[in-house]
């Protein structure tokens, strides 16, 4: 994974593995449909989730195999609280469950508003103890509204920047700085880190609005463009 914060504090790393490589080239395409979307999405999620997973602290024990006793390691129960962004942080999610099924799982919910300013619907986020690690899940950080939502619920909630770590399909450095601001020291795992946003703020080049593309609808200027 290639690291660095772009002058930012933030703790940030894209992966370079193949799988994630492929499975972008799919989510960009404008002509890939909505299974091929979220089998594509599945994809990097699994290969991000391995990554951003690969720090959890572990915790011995001993099991009985067929054979004789073994020493073992085991994820310490209640140690993972995984946060997907709803809509389309849903898409990442069972990745991550299928490798921490034990994890509990809460959720924030935002919507853009016509001036795509982040607007949250649902907050369902317990309080952090000093032992957990929490994974926020979201395809795209593009301004860091939803972003700063959800980590700033996190802050009020007794979490710090080393125990949160952000995952997303694709960012830019303009929602990393902010996702930053709202919980200095937050980890940052992306599949991409692309060049800008358009007018509508959406990621230049992206893959547009992963939300839309998951559960297959077309925002309007989207709509406007391709007619």
């Amino acid at each position: 994974m290639r690291r660095g914060g772009g002058g930012v504090r933030a703790r940030v790393e894209v992966t370079r593995h193949p799988a994630a490589a492929a499975a972008l080239a799919v989510l960009r395409d404008r002509e890939a449909d909505v299974a091929a979307f979220a089998a594509a999405l599945d994809r990097l999620a699994r290969v991000l989730a391995v990554e951003a997973l690969a720090d959890l602290p572990l915790v011995p024990g001993e099991v009985e195999t067929p054979m004789a006793p073994a020493r073992v390691e085991r994820v310490a129960a209640g140690a993972v609280v995984l946060l997907p962004i709803l809509r389309a942080g849903l898409g990442l999610l069972p990745a991550f469950r299928a490798l921490v099924p034990e994890a509990a799982v809460a959720m924030v919910g935002v919507v853009r508003d016509e001036r795509a300013q982040a607007v949250p619907y649902l907050d369902h986020v317990p309080p952090v103890g000093s032992g957990q690690r929490v994974y926020v899940l979201d395809p795209m950080l593009a301004t860091g509204g939803s972003a700063s939502v959800a980590l700033g619920r996190l802050r009020e909630r007794g979490a710090e920047g080393g125990q949160v770590t952000l995952v997303v399909a694709i960012a830019v450095e303009e929602g990393i700085a902010a996702a930053d601001r709202a919980l200095p020291g937050v980890r940052v795992v992306a599949g991409a880190i692309d060049p800008g946003m358009d007018a509508h703020k959406y990621i230049v080049p992206g893959l547009g609005d992963a939300g839309d593309r998951l559960f297959g609808f077309a925002p309007a200027h989207v709509r406007e463009v391709t007619r």
